[in-house]
């Protein structure tokens, strides 16, 4: 179990190889090398920050805190959405209002095709050594005429090829586009005493999930499972910790959560997939 105050966090810059300009606290990490690893960052987009249209050979859960972000035929994220981008699937170009700060958290996992995530020591790493080789602009890296290998490549997908030391295959979509959820559209539905919530939606045969819960003052909450719980309003306790805005919480499978609030809380719970089927195969061929 891990608890982390996220606004005690400090801003760091990140997604160089994106254009404008991009702060990011990191609240969560997974385990580096493992098919389901994942990270949980909250970004903070200024300037003429630009993404172009592309896809990844891995899944996000998006949460708008603050502002809105332009994924053009995808549609907008507005203060309060969710999204779901599905791996294999191509969303944007992502743009915004230059004279805006839009601020969501992004939760980066590996999907049901055992493609995996890449840490962000390993994503410097990367980019590291392939800023000799070219440079990174507007999102796509620009290999220099005499360096082997394709000219313009997608950022992320050079850098993964890099670190890999392999081409990437992207997953084959098991969806035509994302998600944008908008959670004041739904009506909350009880489901203990003084708990609520707004469920969003359960994706792929693994089973990521969102949800968004409330618990009433006075009332509590066990969590539960392989989640992440993101506060986004109230006050209360988690297990022995203050719980306040921007307070998350990760559970390992088989772990459990009490949560308590003192005044009405609202979180964002997210399920990460359930990836052990595809776990098994790889441990049996590690063996032979």
């Amino acid at each position: 179990m891990k608890i982390v105050q996220a606004d005690e966090m400090d801003w760091k810059r990140g997604l160089e190889h994106r254009g404008g300009i991009f702060h990011n606290r990191l609240v969560l990490e997974g385990e580096p090398g493992t098919i389901d690893n994942y990270q949980l960052s909250m970004g903070r987009m200024s300037g003429e920050f630009y993404s172009p249209r592309h896809r990844h050979n891995f899944e996000q859960i998006r949460f708008q805190l603050a502002g809105s972000l332009d994924f053009d035929r995808d549609g907008k994220m507005t203060t309060g959405c969710v999204g779901y981008f599905p791996e294999g699937v191509y969303y944007g170009p992502q743009s915004q209002d230059p004279d805006e700060q839009p601020i969501a958290i992004v939760l980066q996992f590996g999907g049901a095709s055992g493609s995996g995530y890449v840490s962000r020591h390993e994503m410097k790493a990367g980019m590291d050594a392939l800023s000799g080789q070219g440079e990174f602009k507007n999102g796509v890296f620009r290999r220099h005429a005499d360096v082997e290998g394709k000219r313009n490549m997608d950022g992320y997908q050079a850098i993964w090829e890099h670190v890999n030391g392999r081409a990437m295959e992207y997953p084959k979509p098991r969806y035509s586009r994302p998600f944008l959820m908008d959670p004041e559209n739904y009506e909350w539905q009880p489901v203990a005493e003084g708990v609520a919530e707004k469920a969003l939606g359960t994706f792929t045969e693994c089973r990521s999930a969102v949800r968004m819960v409330r618990i009433e003052a006075g009332a509590s909450f066990t969590a539960r499972g392989r989640t992440v719980c993101f506060v986004t309003q109230g006050t209360g306790k988690i297990a022995d910790q203050p719980l306040r805005l921007f307070t998350t919480l990760q559970l390992e499978a088989g772990e459990t959560c009490a949560i308590s609030a003192d005044e009405t809380v609202e979180l964002l719970e997210m399920t990460l997939p359930n990836l052990a089927a595809l776990k098994q195969p790889m441990l049996a061929q590690a063996a032979e």
